[in-house]
């Protein structure tokens, strides 16, 4: 804080003001493996709990009440198996709904871990509008005098709609105490997506091309039924005939990306259990993997005007498969980054990986890098071109068998390169052919292809 480091600041800003800081990155994956314990030890009491992010779970507790006596029983059981798995540290929230109880754990502390919502619309009524989540709608609302969610809930309902859409009527259903409701329509069982594996997957990787390979295959199958979940059952199978299922739930309905992420996360959770020997888990590989729909709803994102939804889930399938058959390094995508060379301005990931942050920005001026247009394709090693060149100004180049005169040229461009390690400096030139353009560079009396323009 003395630095004036604050949550949400970009990393090289933080750097900037505080060199020493220490910047950790979040990996979901080892979070779900860490919070599995706290998982198994609700579903002990209460079943089928929904996880939304490691950390955060939502137990419905109605149906155990009768058979534990109680609301203050379970609860008091709840916290009791929590402190021994945990040892403190954790937060919860009793409500009608999981907003309310969301917003009830927030407001629970260390020393008073549980939170009761007693009167639900009277604690919703109390609530900032900023409890929404939706900072620009929320900041709206406040120029219009409108500061909280009772005052929010006592607006007409058609009113906020056309104003604001879907999103506006979501909030209004908070505010008013009707949590996201669910339209299920009675879709076949066959909707429900499964793979069996032999031999057994043993290894995170593995089970990761699963997972993405059954969400997208999942979605794909539900969109023709014009639905998306916003609730599903992660199922699987072990080696030994050990049966694992968890449900994951989403606020909006889920995406490939969310979707493969969290049944990876959970597959990952019950690997490291199994290899710890701590827990259930899957032991002897993943022999079967089921992924079904445990709610739908109709309530989806307004398609662009020349958004083309099922080419598009075509695509994502057919790259998963082709990914599958490859291997995880064969199919790649691109972002730009900085950087003075050609082949420094891209970086490359794996298809489906979270797009990691480019080393060098590429706002930054980079003096000394290649003029404008950027060659479209670069060479993984440089290419030996023969130049007839005439007082210095290239007359005709090489191209096989022929020779092909030079249009037009720009350059040179010096470039130094790393001489602190012996790089020898080298002269660019853009040539420009009937056969097409170049980006070439003279070194030592040699002339080298080193990027080719569409």
């Amino acid at each position: 804080m003395e630095a004036e480091i604050a949550v949400g600041m970009r990393r090289r800003e933080a750097e900037a003001k505080c060199p020493t800081v220490v910047t950790f990155v979040a990996d979901p994956g080892a979070e779900a493996s860490r919070f599995e314990p706290v998982a198994l030890a609700i579903e002990n009491l209460v079943p089928r709990i929904e996880v939304v992010m490691p950390g955060l779970v939502f137990a419905p507790i109605d149906g155990a009440l009768a058979y534990y006596g109680g609301e203050d029983s379970l609860v008091d059981r709840i916290e009791k198996e929590l402190d021994d798995v945990t040892g403190g540290g954790f937060r919860i929230g009793v409500g009608a709904g999981p907003f309310v109880a969301r917003r009830a754990a927030d407001r629970a502390t260390i020393e008073a871990p549980i939170y009761r919502v007693d009167d639900d619309m009277g604690f919703l009524a109390s609530l900032d509008i900023g409890e929404l989540g939706r900072e620009e709608m929320a900041a709206t609302f406040r120029w219009l005098g409108i500061t909280t969610l009772g005052e929010l809930s006592r607006l007409p309902r058609a009113a906020i709609v056309s104003r604001f859409g879907a999103e506006g009527l979501a909030a209004h259903q908070l505010a008013r105490g009707e949590d996201r409701p669910s339209h299920p329509r009675p879709l076949p069982p066959e909707l429900a997506v499964e793979e069996r594996f032999s031999p057994p997957l043993e290894n995170l990787e593995q089970a990761g091309f699963a997972a993405r390979a059954l969400a997208n295959r999942l979605l794909v199958e539900l969109a023709a039924y014009g639905v998306s979940p916003h609730r599903v059952e992660v199922e699987a199978e072990a080696a030994d005939g050990e049966l694992r299922s968890r449900t994951w739930r989403s606020a909006d309905p889920f995406d490939d990306a969310t979707l493969a992420d969290r049944i990876r996360w959970q597959l990952q959770a019950w690997l490291d259990h199994a290899r710890r020997d701590s827990g259930p888990g899957i032991r002897g590989g993943l022999v079967r993997l089921r992924v079904a729909p445990a709610d739908v709803s109709d309530e989806g994102r307004q398609l662009a005007l020349h958004e083309d939804a099922h080419s598009a889930a075509e695509a994502q399938r057919s790259l998963s498969q082709t990914q599958a058959l490859l291997g995880p390094d064969q199919v790649l995508q691109a972002r730009p980054q900085g950087g003075r060379n050609p082949d420094e301005r891209v970086v490359w990931h794996r298809w489906g990986d979270p797009l990691s942050e480019p080393t060098r920005d590429p706002a930054a001026p980079w003096p000394g890098a290649v003029p404008s247009p950027t060659p479209t394709l670069v060479p993984p090693e440089p290419v030996v071109l023969d130049v007839e060149w005439d007082g210095g100004m290239p007359v005709q180049i090489r191209l096989g068998s022929r020779w092909v005169p030079v249009l037009s040229w720009a350059g040179p461009w010096r470039h130094v390169g790393r001489w602190w390690e012996g790089a020898e400096p080298a002269d660019r030139y853009q040539l420009v052919t009937s056969a097409g353009a170049f980006l070439v560079e003279v070194r030592g009396g040699k002339t080298v292809i080193t990027g080719i323009y569409d």
